[in-house]
């Protein structure tokens, strides 16, 4: 037990472990999300047949050559096929990454809940500015005092937790195929639904 005496003495400690643990679990989920997904072939599969599809249908909209009414529209209709194609199999993806986010949610929750009993009312860094009112209210959740500027293990860890885990996906090359980026939280609204 001399390493947490040792940190407890360090200025910052308290911050660099929030954040070395959310970078630890960021490595575990991606861990989790390759074991359950990345590594089996209806995943790649998918993802081809996305990317594929994506290519095809951005060949499809940037080639505009000047032609007849007819070719228009059967062109037209082959660029609705393979949309279709592609929100169907963007779809397929998502709910093929849904078993992987109900495992990493329950080790996201213990991990927080552990952080929670670890740092409760604890001051773990300070702000650099003060924050507005629904981010006063984030960062300075469960602690003591008025000083705006101090910072709760809450708003510390769901910023690494963020920036980490996005940058670990891209880096070790699982971030969603390209085709796929409109099926997030919020997917560009339909042109010819309207």
């Amino acid at each position: 037990m001399a390493t947490p005496q040792f940190l407890s003495s360090f200025q910052y400690s308290d911050s660099l472990t929030v954040v070395a643990i959310s970078f630890c679990t960021a490595i575990v989920c991606e861990a989790i999300s390759w074991l359950l997904i990345y590594r089996t072939n209806s995943y790649k599969s998918l993802k081809s047949s996305i990317d594929k599809a994506a290519k095809k249908l951005e060949t499809m909209k940037t080639d505009q050559n000047p032609s007849k009414l007819s070719t228009k529209k059967s062109k037209t209709k082959k660029i609705d096929r393979v949309e279709t194609s592609l929100k169907e199999s963007s779809r397929d993806l998502s709910l093929f990454k849904f078993k992987s986010g109900a495992v990493v949610a329950l080790v996201l929750i213990v991990v927080f809940g552990f952080l929670n009993s670890l740092f409760e009312g604890k001051v773990v860094a300070k702000l650099p500015f003060k924050p507005i009112g629904i981010v006063m209210k984030m960062s300075h959740r469960g602690l003591k005092g008025d000083d705006s500027t101090d910072c709760s293990m809450v708003f510390l860890y769901f910023l690494c937790s963020i920036s980490i885990r996005t940058n670990l996906q891209k880096f070790l090359g699982f971030s969603p195929p390209r085709g796929a980026a409109g099926a997030g939280l919020f997917p560009m609204p339909d042109p010819k639904t309207n």
